[in-house]
């Protein structure tokens, strides 16, 4: 008799090679997890475009930097938009998804996230630090991130030019913020727009040594003013926010593509109600 359960393609790179986390741990588990209430396989993003025909819906979870199968994507996404495929997270993001520009439009809008700009002729706009960080504006997993003491900013700028653009500090290429000397980091964790648990790195040199934290009203109000910017229906979203040294939090990054969720740091009970929330977000997506 045929299956009349829906039909799931999960997106997963298990082999990519995170450092200090392994990805594929996070995506064996959710997987043996939404298997008791979907029909579910895994396929690498390379193969996305190829396979959406047989599915109902699409969850793209752990499948690294774009950056490392970009036109794999762009077909993928082109394919999916052809045929109305329901994706999970659903394709009209407008943070990480959609690159690092939305950095410098929040900053420029006053927004709580680290002062950001995206050429030398703007560097006057930033406030005075010791070292400042410049990464690529389409990177992702902290690939090309260079620190560079205050000192050498303007030259280490003018020397990832291109000769013709030097004077502009390759503008579009990419983004240059102060340092911050936070106390930590912290992860606001979302399933649609409910809020699911918060983790923290107590130690600002060691990132993903996460512990749960005990988020106040305060730091919820924060992390959902950028969930509701973003206006994802349908997706899991991460807000990553560092405590600054007055005391305030500023965004760090909105990642809404493919977050990385930390759940071994939770508890069996905080799992458990994590992938509640999942198959309910899915069953949702279905529906709609």
């Amino acid at each position: 008799m045929p299956s009349v359960r829906p039909r799931l393609l999960y997106v997963t790179d298990l082999a990519y090679p995170a450092r200090g986390r392994r990805y594929c741990d996070e995506d064996i588990f959710l997987t043996s997890r939404l298997r008791d209430e979907f029909d579910l396989a895994l396929c690498h993003p390379g193969e996305a475009a190829a396979l959406l025909d047989a599915f109902d819906a699409v969850v793209v979870r752990n499948s690294g930097p774009v950056l490392g199968h970009r036109a794999a994507y762009d077909a993928f996404r082109e394919r999916a938009a052809e045929r109305g495929t329901r994706v999970y997270n659903q394709l009209t993001g407008r943070a990480d998804m959609a690159g690092k520009q939305y950095l410098l439009d929040l900053s420029a809008a006053g927004e709580p996230v680290i002062p950001t700009v995206g050429s030398l002729a703007d560097l006057h706009l930033l406030p005075a630090a010791d070292e400042y960080v410049v990464k690529p504006r389409l990177g992702a997993d902290s690939a090309g991130l260079r620190i560079v003491p205050a000192d050498r900013l303007r030259q280490a700028l003018d020397a990832g030019a291109d000769e013709d653009a030097a004077a502009d500090g390759a503008d579009g290429d990419i983004l240059v913020q102060p340092r911050v000397d936070f106390a930590y980091e912290v992860s606001f964790y979302f399933v649609d727009d409910d809020f699911q648990y918060a983790l923290f790195a107590p130690d600002p040199g060691r990132r993903w040594e996460l512990v749960p934290y005990d988020a106040t009203a305060r730091d919820l109000d924060f992390a959902r003013r950028f969930i509701e910017w973003n206006g994802i229906d349908h997706g899991i979203q991460r807000v990553d926010a560092c405590r600054a040294p007055g005391g305030e939090l500023l965004l760090v990054e909105l990642e809404d593509l493919n977050p990385y969720l930390s759940l071994d740091a939770l508890d069996d009970s905080g799992r458990d109600s994590f992938v509640a929330a999942l198959r309910a977000a899915l069953r949702r997506l279905l529906a709609a």
